[in-house]
């Protein structure tokens, strides 16, 4: 199967995302494939399926938005938008970032890798936390001339 199939295939799955289609997510995935990203370091379907579900149960009405595909021989970069409402809240948040992709011979992914800045798109967003991350982040920049 061609990188650009596997591809197209894998931001159907994540773009069309439910927690009735978890499986149907998992099944892109290779039998002992590695997924990481800023909270979770796991191997294989059945634990990437549960980082999914698990998802689905912390946060309301969680969509994936591909804004860019890079795909090369057996591999790929995408960009993208997570788009969530934390419980009991109304407001939409937005979670930019990128993702490193592998795939096989099958059009499997053997390898996902997420890049997101989870201080900047998350932490500085929650009330006790935000006030502290914008407080480090005031702190720690270089000065302005």
């Amino acid at each position: 199967m061609s990188t650009q199939t596997a591809l197209d295939a894998l931001v159907d799955a994540y773009e069309t995302l439910t927690v009735d289609r978890v499986e149907a997510l998992a099944a892109c995935y290779a039998s002992d494939a590695r997924f990481k990203d800023p909270f979770n370091e796991v191997v294989g379907r059945p634990a990437i399926a549960r980082v999914f579900r698990h998802m689905f149960e912390q946060v309301d009405a969680p969509r994936f938005v591909v804004t860019g595909r890079f795909p090369a021989d057996g591999a790929a970069m995408l960009t993208w938008e997570f788009r969530l409402r934390f419980r009991g809240e109304s407001v939409e948040r937005v979670i930019r970032g990128a993702s490193h992709l592998c795939f096989d011979a099958h059009g499997l992914v053997t390898m996902h890798r997420d890049y997101w800045d989870a201080a900047e798109e998350l932490y500085a967003q929650l009330p006790v936390l935000g006030g502290l991350m914008r407080f480090l982040r005031r702190r720690l920049a270089t000065p302005q001339v």
